[in-house]
């Protein structure tokens, strides 16, 4: 009884306190959103709106890829061996499980590219149990999405993006799913944590929750308290396989705008820039003497590109795009992705400590990969006499002639100095430097010889300076790196 009077009087004074403010015509405090006392409605009016995925793909693999992991002296070893050559050439049909949401009654409906990857049959389980089969419009590999259709004989409750910018950090959301092909379950938690990164393609922006998601629930939606979907839930973090309270999400304006994209053309149209970035480290910033590590640092501009046409070049930093801060080299790809095709914008560029402001037009990206030419087969290279001073940053450079070309398989415009050694254990090691990189550029300055590399360093050392900036080509891609000079 005691507790229902404290909670009623906290209820009241803080009524009042907000009624004093408002009359002094000052702005009350905000205050975070308490826990529901109950899931319960919100879940009931939610569920109808996700829906089960399984796939089926036939597969006829040889007897090495389903043979098990068994110890050599197993006495199953045999058994399975006999069965296997019995079975070798029946097909083998593999089911796997998912999730998704309807987002128009007509039966279109949200899931992870991963869900329905290679998949021969898709079926779409709704909440009340009827299956489906679903037709694939289309797919985005960079962010996981895909977009299904099914034809019901009614319409179908669909659910509505929210805006995902809104989620913040401690909010509550739940998960509705399939986890290990249970049927629709619901959990609920905070969002966690923005804007993170799991390395899984080139503009992830997940959010982060602890409200559990386990295998199976991957494409199902991440709800707000209002039932908006702010997230498709995509990945998780599980040593153990299950729910340890590390889920990801990708963001719902991410999502919606890829499905707008997917619906009306079955593919993306992306912005494209046409240049190669990197992040900018302390080292990095203290080599270019910038105030901080803000920005995306240019390492490379295709030739003939939007970039290259409106005047970009190497080691200008990029500050902001189309009016949008770039605080780090992950934020331009995302903005530059979303910016209408054929736009013309405002770039913002740090070039040698002035600022100036570029106008680019945005061209469209071709996601065509491309293949790399065979490589040639290596000769003996002509050795290099190590430079002492290069080595006490662990680093032997040498020519680009005939020989250094065949061993690490230059092409013919490529040019600088090679490296040829690099001690693990040093500053040139820890740096990621390897035999092969061609060292183009030194503080900046085009290099096409040993001498060169060594006058620069010895000169930069002589000067006091800490940090010698390389622009490193490997492979034909362009790289910054920053190597910190030692002493004395």
């Amino acid at each position: 009884m005691m507790g229902l009077v404290d909670g009623f009087l906290r209820r009241l004074f803080l009524a009042m306190g907000v009624a004093l403010l408002s009359a002094a015509g000052l702005s009350p405090p905000a205050f975070a959103r308490g826990a529901p006392d109950t899931f319960s409605p919100l879940a009931e009016r939610l569920l109808p709106t996700v829906v089960n995925i399984a796939t089926t793909q036939t597969l006829k693999p040889g007897m090495a890829d389903l043979m098990p992991d068994l110890p050599p002296d197993s006495p199953l070893q045999d058994l399975f061996k006999d069965y296997l050559s019995k079975n070798k050439n029946v097909p083998h049909h593999v089911t796997a499980l998912g999730s998704g949401f309807i987002i128009d009654p007509s039966g279109i409906i949200v899931t992870n590219n991963h869900v329905i990857d290679d998949a021969e049959e898709i079926t779409v389980t709704l909440n009340d149990g009827t299956s489906l089969p679903a037709k694939l419009l289309g797919r985005d590999p960079k962010t996981d999405l895909a977009l299904l259709k099914v034809n019901p004989t009614k319409p179908l409750m669909a659910a509505h993006f929210g805006d995902s910018d809104h989620a913040h950090v401690g909010d509550w959301v739940i998960a509705i799913g399939n986890p290990f092909g249970l049927g629709s379950t619901v959990t609920a938690g905070i969002v966690s944590a923005r804007n993170r990164d799991i390395a899984s393609g080139p503009y992830d922006d997940f959010i982060q929750t602890d409200a559990p998601i386990n295998r199976g629930n991957s494409g199902g939606p991440l709800f707000d308290m209002d039932g908006n979907v702010v997230g498709v839930n995509s990945a998780i973090f599980s040593p153990s396989g299950g729910s340890v309270g590390i889920g990801f999400s990708i963001p719902s304006n991410m999502a919606r705008q890829v499905i707008e994209q997917l619906r009306q053309y079955g593919a993306t149209r992306r912005g494209w820039l046409g240049v190669r970035i990197q992040q900018v480290t302390s080292d990095i910033a203290e080599g270019l003497g910038l105030p901080g590590t803000q920005g995306a640092l240019v390492a490379d501009v295709t030739a003939n590109g939007p970039a290259a046409k409106s005047g970009v070049e190497n080691g200008d930093l990029i500050l902001s795009f189309d009016g949008k801060p770039i605080g780090d080299s992950r934020t331009l790809p995302r903005v530059v992705a979303d910016t209408a095709i054929g736009k013309t914008v405002n770039m913002d560029i740090l070039r040698k400590g002035k600022k100036e402001t570029l106008r680019v037009t945005v061209a469209k990206l071709d996601d065509t990969d491309g293949t790399a030419p065979a490589a040639q087969k290596p000769k003996p290279a002509v050795p290099v006499k190590p430079n002492s001073k290069l080595s006490q940053l662990g680093l032997t450079v040498g020519a680009i002639d005939t020989d250094a070309r065949n061993k690490y398989h230059l092409g013919g415009d490529v040019q600088g100095v090679v490296v040829t050694e690099v001690d693990p254990d040093s500053v040139a090691g820890e740096k990621n430097l390897r035999p092969g990189d061609v060292i183009v550029e030194v503080q900046s300055q085009p290099v096409h010889s040993p001498d060169e590399v060594t006058k620069h360093f010895e000169a930069d050392s002589k000067a006091g300076k800490k940090v010698e900036l390389l622009l490193v080509n490997r492979n034909g891609d362009l790289t910054f790196v920053a190597l910190r000079l030692a002493e004395g």
